[in-house]
Formats: structure tokens, C-alpha cells, sequence
């Protein structure tokens, strides 16, 4: 029987090239789990890293995350290349491992009394799960875990190795890239896919970044405003025709001067004889110095025509307009051509900032005891089906009020109700033709025992 050339056999003739060769052995094994672990870290890095990350470093001038963004953009030809790696390194493991040192450990065992019927299967089985275990450790396991937890800085490092690779291989490469395509294409996932990134996805994101740290509550409240704006028309920020103050430009001079010298806004809308009829907007700080030296004459000079936009436009549509104003004030009308409101930078800011600033009037939301809440008629309608969690019918309404008229069809009573999904909506108060409170409770606290 041979002896074992372990470490054993090491200790008796260190110089020996028996013994030289099982450390060599070792070594292209090690090496072998090592570059497998390379090439996993590197495919997860490369899949896991987010391109606008990359595409930054790449303008700041990474060779590195240019590499990635090429190879992200043809995911075939580098998953194919890891591929190729990752085989041929199990194919050159996996003959090391079984015909080399299963056999010095299989003689070693039968040296020391071990019949060679058990001391055969029993050294491949010892030495496959061996290399198996160390290989999903540190071939597999750890290397993917830095790979996802350091994508982008992975990525940038591994990409120009990974594009060698893919360039020595590429004939093989061309081949698999090809045949997984057809193979796609027979199971009807032909064509290349991107998964676009939903509001909700970046919602969760922002939230988790909050959680962490990274974002403030003020910053997370400011962004979630902004995504909201931009669904909105801006018929649902802007402000409504009962509060719009307005400068009658056919009227006497005295009424003039009075409407300036009692404007509590900085800019009025000027109208000829009727408030749909609008002509433009007149600034009451320029108004007020010009009263001075012309009087009402000098004041109408002053009107400058503003933008008229449809209620229907978009929130974000809107901010362009106010861009071309020349008094940051767009006019909102109906499809019958009446004024509806106003939009300023004022509304569009407050409707970003609108959860952060103080409400001198009372809080918009007020939450009793009994978990029943207390919400102002304005309360916008998206931002409600956010506190509700509940997802309430599109309309042309925007606020808790038109909802609650939507679902009545008419103007309520106070003390008049109506059930939604799990909510009950009770009219709490309302200030001439306006819905001012709503108090709304969830079904299954109505009938808590006292």
C-alpha cells in the first residue's frame, strides 16, 4: 500500500516532491474557490448596481463605471462570460479535488489499516464535501454578500477584468449570448426588458432611507410632496376663485385707488367690468408708487398680460407657465372659459411643504381619542387616500370636499353621512356653500364598548 503524502508524510521528508506537489494542490484549489468567488461577486455587483450611480462616476471620469454601464447594457454577453468562468473553474476543482488529493487520502487511510473498499468512497466523500462546503462559503456566500452590499464601488472595480474576460472569450461568449436569446424567445421572453422603477418602489425607498438615516423627516416629507405635486392638476394647488382678489380695470379711478391701496396680496388680477374677464395682472408695490405720480391712469398702464391655463393641467405643466409670467401668477379656468383660481409659486411650494408648515387656522388632521379623525374640507383627496390607506375613485374633485359632494350629489347638512370601504364620512361643519369639517371614523371603532 502507498502512504498517504499528507502532512503526515510532509513532517517525514519535508523536501520531498510528493509533498511539494499536495501543496501545490491545495494552492490551485484555493485559488480555483477564489477566482469562483471573484467571478460570483462580480456578476452580482455588475446585476445589483444602480446605473444613475454609475453613470455619475462615469461623467466624473471612472474608466471602471464606464466599463459597468457597457456591460450592464448587454447583460447576455456578461452573464455568459461569468458563466464560462464559473465552469471551467467547478470542471478544474472538481478534477483536483476527486482524481488528486481523494486518491493521496484514500492511500493515506488504507496505510493505516483502512480496508481499501471503505477508504476509497469514504476519502471522495471527505474531500468533495470539503471543497463543496469551502466553496459556498467563500466561493458563493461571502463574495456575493460584498458584491450587494457594495455594488457600485464593486462594479467599478471588477467591470474592465470581467470586459477582458468577455473579449479572450468571445467567440464561446457570442454563442451562449445567442443561444440563450432563441432559448428566450421560444418561452415568449424575447426582446430586451426594462423593469421601469414605480412611485411606490421609490416611496419605500425613501421610507427605508428615513429609517437608516440618510433622510431627514423634513426632507422625506418635502419629497414626498414634490411626487405628489406632480400627479396633480393644478386645479387641485391652486387657489380657488372665492379667495382670488381682483382690480376692475373699467370701473371709476376712486375704485381703483381703494382696490390698491386695500389689496392684501402683492399682485391682484385685473379684470374688465366681470372677473372672468381677465386682462392680465397688475403688481401693488409698482401700483402704489405709480398711484403717486398718475394716479388711477398710471395704475391701469401698469396691467401686464398673464398666462391662461386650463384646470386640467398638470401641477408641473403649470410651474413652466409661471416660469413666462411676468408676476409668477398663472389665471386657472374651466373648460366654459370661467376663472377658477390662480396658481402662484406660493401654491406650488405649499403644496410641497404643506405637511411641515404650521396651519394658523387649526390642524388640517386632528386625531381624537376614540382614533376617529377630525379633516378639514380642503384636505387634498391623495393625501387622504394615503392617511386612510385606501384607495378613493378618480374624479375631477380634488379635495375631502368634492369627494364628499361627489358621493352625495348635493351639498349636505350638517350631521349627514355616507359609508366607504371601511370609513364613515360625517359632515361636522359647514360655513355657507363650503364643506369645512369632515369627521371621518373607521367602522370598526363605531361600535367599541364604552
Amino acid at each position: 500500500m502507498r502512504a498517504f503524502d499528507g502532512p503526515v508524510a510532509c513532517q517525514a521528508a519535508p523536501g520531498s516532491v510528493k509533498c511539494l506537489m499536495l501543496i501545490i494542490e491545495l494552492t490551485i484549489v484555493l485559488a480555483l474557490i477564489t477566482l469562483n468567488g471573484f467571478l460570483a461577486m462580480s456578476e452580482l455587483a455588475l446585476v445589483s448596481a444602480r446605473r444613475p450611480l454609475l453613470e455619475q462616476k462615469a461623467r466624473d471620469g471612472s474608466r471602471g463605471a464606464a466599463a459597468a454601464l457597457d456591460l450592464t447594457r448587454e447583460p447576455g454577453r456578461m452573464l455568459s462570460a461569468v458563466q464560462i468562468g464559473i465552469t471551467l473553474v467547478g470542471i478544474i476543482a472538481g478534477a483536483f479535488s476527486g482524481v488528486t488529493i481523494a486518491e493521496r487520502l484514500d492511500s493515506w487511510l488504507e496505510a493505516h489499516g483502512m480496508a481499501t473498499r471503505v477508504a476509497e468512497p469514504l476519502a471522495f466523500v471527505l474531500v468533495i464535501s470539503t471543497i463543496t462546503y469551502f466553496s459556498v462559503v467563500l466561493g458563493e456566500l461571502v463574495p456575493k454578500q460584498i458584491g450587494l452590499r457594495n455594488a457600485e464601488t464593486v462594479a467599478i472595480a471588477v467591470a474592465r477584468p470581467m470586459r477582458a474576460l468577455a473579449t479572450v472569450a468571445g467567440p464561446l461568449v457570442a454563442l451562449l449570448d445567442i443561444s440563450s436569446r432563441a432559448a428566450l424567445r421560444l418561452l415568449g421572453q424575447g426582446g430586451r426588458r426594462d423593469t421601469p422603477v414605480t412611485d411606490e418602489e421609490i416611496r419605500t425607498m425613501i421610507d427605508e432611507a428615513e429609517r437608516t438615516g440618510l433622510v431627514s423627516a423634513e426632507e422625506r416629507s418635502m419629497i414626498s410632496g414634490v411626487m405628489r405635486m406632480a400627479d396633480r392638476p393644478v386645479g387641485a394647488i391652486m387657489t380657488p376663485r372665492r379667495e382670488v382678489e381682483w382690480l376692475d380695470v373699467e370701473s371709476d379711478d376712486a375704485a381703483i385707488l381703494q382696490s390698491v391701496r386695500e389689496a392684501g396680496h402683492s399682485r391682484l388680477i385685473a379684470c374688465a367690468g366681470a372677473i372672468d374677464e381677465i386682462v392680465g395682472a397688475i403688481s401693488i408695490r409698482a401700483a402704489l408708487l405709480a398711484e403717486r405720480d398718475g394716479g388711477a391712469a398710471a395704475v391701469r398702464a401698469l396691467v401686464r398680460p398673464v398666462p391662461v391655463v386650463s384646470e386640467r393641467l398638470s401641477a408641473i405643466g403649470a410651474i413652466e407657465q409661471l416660469r413666462q409670467s411676468p408676476f409668477n401668477l398663472v389665471a386657472v379656468i374651466d373648460e366654459h372659459g370661467s376663472l377658477m383660481g390662480l396658481a402662484t409659486e406660493g401654491d406650488i411650494l405649499k403644496a410641497i411643504v404643506a405637511n411641515m408648515e404650521p396651519d394658523v387656522e387649526g390642524p388640517r388632521v386632528t386625531e381624537r381619542d376614540d382614533g376617529s379623525l377630525l379633516i378639514d374640507g380642503a384636505f387634498p383627496i391623495d393625501e387622504l387616500g394615503e392617511r386612510l390607506g385606501i384607495k378613493l375613485p378618480a374624479h375631477s374633485y380634488h379635495t375631502l370636499a368634492g369627494f364628499v359632494l361627489h358621493r352625495l350629489q348635493r351639498l349636505p347638512s350638517v350631521g349627514e353621512s355616507f359609508v366607504f370601504g371601511a370609513w364613515r364620512f360625517e359632515v361636522i361643519d359647514v360655513d355657507g356653500r363650503r364643506i369645512d369639517k369632515v369627521l371621518v371614523s373607521r367602522l370598526a371603532t363605531l361600535h367599541r364598548p364604552v
